[in-house]
């Protein structure tokens, strides 16, 4: 018997205050009033079902099971639902059944009201949090509010990075530039880089022509050898003639040319470590 349901019995000494609810009673009163509300939840998708012959994301408040329709999961292939489970999804209550202890729900409606109320509070410039569905080499897509944005590794961070799935996973939350907005669309361009700050040009000061410096090697391509300095600091060197490098190996480099304007640094490895 819920609770609330006790009051209505007689019991001699009964004093409500002193019940506590249970764990189901609290997650309902959330399931009740988001519905009554209109406001979103979130939870992890935790599997896939057949529901009157349609595919649904589940997704659970506590021991609450709830069903989202593949139509309202704002997904067009069942591939891309399998990518999204074990990830935290927005969700508005569509409609519920306490007896049944389930409730239908949409991620569509949740992301563009979270979008609509995200275009309203951010401008350019500002500085916020992404938080990373998914990476490839090259791209990283996050989410900032109901809004995905796609950010390219060139915009990740200053200095060279190889492989953007060794630097990014998805679940990282990323602090980003806010650099344009275009409301009519739905689109946002941000940057990872420049919430960071630029090393450039105080860097340069550190790297003097002539003089040699320890660094790890952060990348090997068939026209040179890049080597981290400092973060978001890499030089790029010829290959060694009679011996390879590998990334992660440590080597002393000569700086040959620092060019500020291009914010690049030139070198000769000296000596594997």
């Amino acid at each position: 018997m819920a609770a609330e349901n006790l009051a209505q019995v007689l019991i001699e000494g009964f004093d409500p205050s002193k019940v506590r609810a249970t764990e189901v009673d609290e997650n309902w009163k959330k399931v009740f009033g988001a519905y009554q509300n209109q406001t979103i939840l979130q939870a992890p998708i935790i599997g896939i079902e057949k529901q009157l012959g349609k595919q649904c994301a589940v997704v659970s408040v506590g021991s609450i099971r709830g069903y989202i329709p593949m139509e309202l999961t704002g997904v067009e292939t069942i591939r891309q639902l399998r990518s999204m489970t074990g990830q935290p999804v927005l969700f508005k209550v569509l409609n519920y059944d306490r007896d049944a202890g389930i409730f239908t729900a949409s991620r569509k409606a949740a992301v563009e009201q979270a979008a609509s109320i995200t275009l309203k509070r951010i401008e350019p410039g500002d500085i916020i949090v992404a938080v990373v569905s998914h990476v490839n080499q090259t791209q990283v897509r996050a989410d900032i509010g109901g809004i995905e944005v796609k950010i390219p590794i060139e915009d990740i961070s200053y200095g060279w990075i190889d492989d953007l799935t060794e630097k990014v996973k998805p679940g990282d939350h990323l602090r980003v530039k806010v650099m344009e907005i275009d409301k009519e669309n739905t689109r946002v361009k941000v940057s990872s880089k420049e919430a960071e700050g630029n090393p450039w040009p105080l860097c340069a000061g550190r790297y003097l022509k002539g003089n040699e410096y320890v660094g790890t090697v952060s990348g090997v391509r068939e026209y040179g050898v890049f080597i981290n300095l400092e973060p978001g600091v890499d030089s790029l060197s010829r290959h060694l003639k009679f011996q390879d490098v590998k990334k992660g190996d440590r080597v002393l480099v000569r700086v040959l040319e620092t060019d500020v304007k291009k914010q690049q640094i030139r070198s000769r490895i000296t000596r594997v470590l």
